[in-house]
């Protein structure tokens, strides 16, 4: 990716930490992702990988001894990183993602007298703050920016005392782009989330279901990889999906997702919970029209009836209803595309570059952020 040359990041050197695929998740896409294009602005970045390969391999199936495996030369590359290098940017999600990685980061950074910018981006993490407060405020009094993709996070932390401010998704609009032509592609739904309890991949394979017995040449394409895949392999079973109706297609590429969205008429997001999802803007971004569940930050981001369709979480029914809405109603179909194709340009680099050049900027002046508490009223 080649760079603008004039945002600020030339010989800047960042420590980026955070997961990288596989698997292919939201965090792990962004961090790569964000990666290529600091380079690309001429930035020096070291790469901090949280979620690398356990060695030995047989340590993998050990839950106890393979957090330990995994921590300890985390913690010697975390060390190394933040001498150095000028700043740390670390990508942090709720859970013992937070305790484990996160959190370490941060006291290593101040260790070593570094500026450390949180990157949030958890769908859950109302219900993190509320049982861990005294464990992560401390943590985050010691960093000189809280950043979160959207207005959602941003109103959870305002509510648990922290001023987090915005810097969105960048979605890569060279990649996922419309099809060449405007004609409806064929009748292909696509879900492009890990088969995770989260993401709820069942309600969605029910719902499929049930617009297929109305429309029987519908396919469906589930692209993830997780634990859940045997249990929804069984489900497509007992539903009467063979692999010439619905397909589980694994860990795709992003060569690879982005051709499936061309190919789609809609995409599928039925998580529980979530945040700034990035299948959704790489949906929009290809000209596919989304139904997702009405959660989280997802409202924030797409506006029902004008930029997407919103159900209530596990409503099979509502699910199924918004398909065929959008199966039968072509100018409804074509005016979500087009508004979603508009929408999607508030989140390229050369929108969220500056932004972000911006907080470096502040926190290499003031490594300590003294106003990240908000005053109670």
């Amino acid at each position: 990716m080649s760079g603008t040359g004039d945002m600020g990041f030339k010989g800047l050197r960042i420590a980026l930490v955070g997961p990288l695929p596989p698997p292919a998740g939201g965090m792990a896409n962004q961090t790569r992702q964000l990666a290529e294009l600091l380079r690309g602005e001429g930035a020096v970045v070291e790469l901090v990988q949280t979620n690398t390969a356990y060695r030995p391999v047989w340590v993998g199936q050990l839950p106890g001894l393979r957090a330990l495996f995994r921590l300890l030369p985390y913690l010697w590359a975390l060390w190394r990183a933040a001498g150095r290098n000028e700043l740390l940017h670390v990508m942090a999600n709720s859970g013992w993602s937070w305790h484990l990685f996160a959190a370490p980061a941060i006291w290593i950074a101040n260790l070593r007298g570094r500026p450390v910018l949180i990157n949030y981006r958890g769908g859950e993490a109302g219900k993190f703050l509320e049982r861990s407060p005294g464990l992560i405020g401390a943590s985050l009094r010691r960093v000189s920016a809280l950043l979160v993709p959207s207005g959602f996070l941003e109103a959870v932390f305002a509510h648990h005392g922290y001023r987090a401010e915005v810097l969105p998704n960048v979605v890569d609009l060279r990649r996922f782009r419309p099809a060449e032509t405007a004609a409806a592609p064929a009748l292909h739904l696509l879900v492009a989330r890990n088969l995770e309890p989260l993401y709820d991949n069942a309600t969605a394979i029910r719902a499929f279901a049930a617009v297929r017995q109305q429309r029987p040449g519908l396919r469906m394409t589930v692209a993830g990889t997780g634990p859940d895949e045997p249990a929804l392999r069984a489900l497509a079973g007992e539903l009467g999906l063979g692999e010439e109706a619905l397909r589980f297609a694994g860990r795709v590429e992003r060569e690879g997702m982005a051709e499936l969205y061309r190919q789609s008429r809609l995409s599928l997001n039925p998580s529980l919970a979530d945040n700034m999802p990035n299948s959704v803007l790489e949906s929009l971004a290809s000209g596919v029209p989304v139904v997702s569940t009405d959660v989280g930050g997802v409202p924030y981001l797409v506006q029902h009836g004008v930029t997407a369709l919103l159900v209530p979480p596990r409503d099979v029914a509502a699910m199924r209803d918004a398909i065929l809405r959008l199966l039968d109603d072509q100018l409804l179909h074509d005016t979500l595309r087009g508004n979603g194709l508009a929408e999607v340009q508030r989140y390229t680099w050369a929108q969220i570059g500056p932004l972000l050049a911006a907080f470096y900027r502040r926190s290499l002046q003031a490594p300590t952020a003294s106003d990240l508490l908000v005053p109670r009223s």
